[in-house]
């Protein structure tokens, strides 16, 4: 029986697109476009970020040399923060999120930085439909690591067959399948209501 339910954040809750910020950051670099692009997104650099092991400072620090940017860590804040946006899809899934709050311990677990996570809360009434929320940079560790799948589903207080998972990525839901965690990949809203049901989640809204 399902007693709690994982959701993904990026893609799943809320969209988001490096691409906005690798062409706003293109005109202080001679680099290009997509250099900056696969530097931004799941690079070495943002894993350190990612996972709590380098400061925003010093993350901004590292950017700058590899990329000779001319701007300071002020303007480059904006850049970084400023590529998400919520779609009808995101408010679907939010509000699917919020209704099993009520019948289930729901939590938000997430590959994310300190000055996105920061930036979202401030911006985007999102967080409300979760009992617990995981985030990597203070776990200190990465999604597909099965540290911070375990360390989710203590906080729920579930072992992994008690548990769904929805996430967009295929490589981070087989993690949590190889905890015997019930995960599937995220698509849209309907699929995922599909997905629920099929693991025996009542689907209220």
């Amino acid at each position: 029986m399902i007693k709690g339910i994982i959701f993904d954040l990026g893609n799943v809750l809320i969209d988001f697109d490096h691409r906005i910020a690798a062409r706003r950051i293109s005109r202080f670099t001679d680099k290009r476009d997509e250099d900056i692009y696969n530097l931004f997104f799941d690079s070495g650099l943002t894993a350190l970020f990612e996972e709590g092991k380098i400061t925003p400072q010093g993350f901004f620090l590292e950017v700058k040399k590899m990329l000779g940017l001319a701007i300071d860590y002020e303007a480059f804040l904006p850049i970084w923060n400023e590529i998400f946006f919520i779609s009808d899809k995101n408010k679907a899934v939010y509000n699917l999120a919020k209704d099993l709050m009520s019948h289930y311990a729901v939590a938000l677990l997430s590959n994310i930085n300190r000055l996105h996570f920061e930036y979202l809360k401030n911006r985007y009434a999102i967080f409300d439909a979760f009992r617990y929320i995981v985030t990597s940079y203070e776990a200190g560790c990465r999604k597909p690591d099965p540290q911070i799948y375990t360390m989710t589903l203590r906080l729920l207080g579930i072992t992994a067959q008690e548990c769904f998972y929805t996430d967009d990525r295929p490589g981070l839901v087989e993690g949590a399948l190889k905890l015997g965690i019930n995960a599937f990949v995220f698509s849209s809203a309907e699929k995922l209501k599909e997905n629920l049901l099929e693991a025996g989640v009542g689907v209220y809204a």
